[in-house]
């Protein structure tokens, strides 16, 4: 009925998309630290945001204009414009106002800001480095480092879907994301593009569905983000739609931005899903696996590379789900420690199980022998890196 393929490139190389990132002194060193995403034609727009109550300018500033449409995204690293009140929305509006004199294209442009909290916005820097945007061009690997703060490396991905009669689409996305990252949308910023011919209606439905098992699942250090964003844009140049094609690939976009930030968590050296089954119901069983992925005693652990399978089973125990040590199952991959009240944990299994955590990434699975209930979680280890980048991240 359809293929969905990931190919090389970024969103830029979907129909009608331009994209760049430009160096405008918001960080040392002449580092690319604004960017712009740039339709030809406008787009339907869609978007999830944080679940923090103390919410950034340029998200109270996009709810106030009550955005569908939109050609143009510009986006700051280095400052989240949060915690600014007011006056961090009014440095929005007057950006936009003074932009459109040089950008007379851009209609019902966004703002996404991400970096310190608590400092006004560089209104003049952004202004004069944004002007000097051409909304021709299309390098998206410079918009993929322009919106980095704490990130070791750029995340993108693309996919294009065929359907049987050879009409295509493509999907793609950019994001940024290391620390602040906590499953009420897990700071984090993701902007994805597509050329389908999406209808407004199965865009929210299929971001808040996806968004449940990639974005919300994930965890670096347990703190939710006053930026978290999450945006989709349709231009719908290709004039071809398949809902169920759009769905899958909206949620391999989305998971594969999510494991990327994951993986990238503040210093992380392993990404581990925590796989949940066998609980009363799926609500308990992403209840266990979302503490799992938040517990510090857990993370310092897989840091260490000990396979102490006590702190999954006390964190089991703690999290308020329905549980009995008499029911239950911890296993490293396919290394069964603890089964059902036996504990199973030798110095030869000990030794497989430390094996499985030298990897660089690996599946922890519980079950709760209670239910049919199941979810997937997924977190990082916790180490000394991350002290040290959050002790100074200001300086």
């Amino acid at each position: 009925m359809f293929s969905i393929l990931p190919i090389k490139g970024y969103i830029s190389d979907i129909k009608g998309f331009h994209c760049d990132g430009i160096s405008a002194g918001l960080k040392a060193n002449n580092q690319l630290d604004i960017g712009f995403i740039y339709s030809d034609a406008m787009c339907e727009v869609e978007s999830i945001f944080t679940k923090n109550k103390f919410q950034a300018a340029p998200l109270k500033h996009f709810n106030q204009r009550r955005y569908t449409q939109s050609n143009f995204v510009l986006i700051n690293s280095k400052n989240a414009n949060a915690m600014t009140g007011q006056s961090g929305i009014d440095d929005i509006n007057e950006l936009f106002l003074e932009l459109r004199e040089s950008l007379p294209q851009i209609d019902n442009p966004i703002m996404s800001s991400t970096g310190v909290i608590g400092v006004r916005l560089p209104k003049d820097k952004i202004l004069e480095g944004a002007k000097t945007f051409n909304l021709e061009n299309k390098n998206g690997e410079n918009l993929t480092r322009a919106i980095m703060t704490t990130d070791a490396y750029p995340k993108s991905c693309l996919y294009e879907v065929t359907m049987k009669n050879g009409h295509s689409f493509r999907i793609g996305a950019v994001a940024k994301g290391a620390g602040m990252i906590n499953p009420n949308l897990a700071t984090m910023l993701c902007f994805i593009c597509t050329d389908a011919d999406v209808p407004k209606e199965d865009m929210k439905q299929a971001l808040l569905e996806n968004a449940h098992t990639t974005f919300n699942a994930i965890s670096v250090d347990g703190d939710t983000s006053t930026n978290d964003t999450v945006i989709l844009m349709a231009n719908k140049k290709a004039y071809c739609y398949n809902k169920t094609a759009f769905k899958e690939a909206l949620r391999l976009v989305m998971n594969d931005m999510a494991m990327l930030v994951v993986s990238d968590g503040e210093g992380a050296k392993k990404s581990v899903g925590f796989e949940v089954i066998g609980a009363s119901n799926d609500n308990e069983a992403e209840l266990i696996a979302k503490n799992l992925s938040n517990s510090l005693l857990v993370k310092t652990a897989l840091f260490g590379e000990d396979p102490n399978w006590g702190r999954i089973a006390s964190t089991i125990g703690a999290s308020g789900a329905n549980c009995d040590e008499n029911a239950l199952t911890i296993s490293f991959e396919n290394v069964i420690v603890y089964r059902k009240g036996e504990i199973l944990f030798t110095k030869e299994l000990e030794a497989k199980a430390a094996t499985i955590l030298q990897q660089d990434s690996f599946k922890i699975t519980c079950d709760i022998g209670l239910g049919n209930g199941k979810f997937t979680a997924y977190g990082c280890d916790l180490g000394y890196e991350y002290v040290k980048i959050n002790a100074d991240y200001r300086t």
